[in-house]
């Protein structure tokens, strides 16, 4: 069950993240045109991946 709340949390940090990337008001966020643009879409990438895994691995136990 904690495991479950875990990805859930994972997945909604993960959601406010990329909608705090996004551009507003005719500005892109900082990291736009960076060496570290790359790394930011492999970070949430793999966020939003262990959370989906985190949830389905606990929901999987639950039914076994």
């Amino acid at each position: 069950m904690v495991i479950l709340f875990g990805g859930i949390a994972v997945l909604v940090v993960t959601v406010m993240v990329f909608i705090g990337l996004l551009p507003r008001g005719g500005k892109v966020h900082r990291f736009a045109d960076t060496a570290w643009e790359p790394y930011v879409g492999v970070a949430l990438t793999s966020a939003v991946a262990l959370g989906l895994t985190m949830t389905l691995s606990s929901i999987l136990e639950m039914m076994s």
